[in-house]
């Protein structure tokens, strides 16, 4: 009795072991698919356009404001004690020198008449008074009218001297090495006209507030071009002659953009972050001023924004 309880023990635990080496195998059968159908994640390539860099002459431009101006007014004024007869001057019409713009008669002849010449027809008095313009120009201001009393010396109108119309451009002192006399100066007005100026001389004083000086640019100009007209003037601020330079949007920065870099290609599918230094900007163009990249570098233009460093890249025409 007691042989047959050992076997049915030992019979037991043997169903025991079976049972639980079944289920590990069991289990370890499950995990094993589940292993093997992990795949390699897919490498993401962004599309990008790539450039290579150019030796050019590069020139810096800066704009500031001119505004027109007569440099030289001619005051108009009556010579004798009288009254105005005729006017021939209308604000803004352009009068010619030696020009009869108006005609006083004397307070005496208005009072006299045509007596004395009555008494001797000789004597030939008519006590009108012809005043006329000094000078070419435009009439900017008129006083008086037909009818109106006037003392001698008087101001009746005033001429602006076509001869000294300019442009006068307020010039940071710090920017004087730019300029020079008799330098050439393109000027753009509001309405997009473009003249060519010529630098004629500098102004012996500067501005207490802004410290800036005031440069007189003459401009030759068939049409008329009226006073205070605000006109943008582009000067030369710095050039450079076979320098490299890239296109603006290859060029990348941080927030504060105290500092730049350029994403090149160190082979078909990989852009690496290369740090620039730049120099001056021209249109759509910026200077390289290190590293020195050759012909052969290939630097990404399109599809650089947030690019990583090291990305996977496929070139786009």
């Amino acid at each position: 009795m007691k042989n047959l309880y050992t076997s049915y023990s030992r019979f037991k635990n043997i169903l025991c072991f079976a049972a639980i080496a079944l289920v590990y195998v069991s289990c370890k059968g499950g995990a094993a698919p589940a292993a093997d159908n992990t795949a390699a994640p897919a490498v993401t390539e962004t599309p990008v356009k790539v450039t290579t860099i150019d030796e050019s002459s590069l020139v810096n431009y800066t704009e500031l404001n001119a505004t027109s101006s007569f440099l030289q007014k001619n005051y108009v004024k009556a010579n004798a004690i009288g009254y105005l007869q005729k006017v021939n001057a209308q604000i803004g019409h352009y009068v010619n020198k030696g020009e009869v713009l108006f005609t006083v008669k004397t307070k005496e002849a208005q009072s006299i008449g045509n007596s004395i010449n009555v008494l001797d027809t000789t004597f030939k008095f008519s006590g009108v008074n012809k005043i006329k313009a000094s000078e070419h120009g435009y009439i900017t201001q008129l006083s008086h009218q037909v009818g109106d009393y006037v003392q001698d010396g008087e101001q009746l109108a005033i001429i602006s001297d076509r001869s000294s119309f300019v442009f006068i451009m307020q010039l940071p002192y710090e920017m004087r090495g730019n300029l020079k006399n008799n330098q050439d100066v393109q000027l753009t007005l509001p309405d997009g006209t473009k003249l060519t100026g010529r630098v004629a001389s500098f102004m012996p004083t500067v501005d207490t507030l802004s410290q800036t000086q005031g440069v007189i640019i003459k401009v030759s100009s068939n049409a008329p071009i009226p006073e205070n007209l605000v006109a943008r003037a582009r000067i030369i601020k710095s050039a450079k002659s076979n320098t490299i330079s890239l296109p603006k949007s290859a060029l990348l920065s941080n927030e504060t953009q105290t500092e730049f870099w350029v994403m090149k290609l160190i082979n078909p599918t990989t852009a690496v972050k290369t740090p620039v230094t730049k120099g001056i900007e021209s249109g759509d163009r910026v200077e390289i001023l290190s590293p020195k990249f050759s012909n052969k570098d290939k630097i990404v233009i399109s599809g650089n924004y947030g690019l990583a460093d090291t990305a996977k890249v496929k070139i786009v025409q």
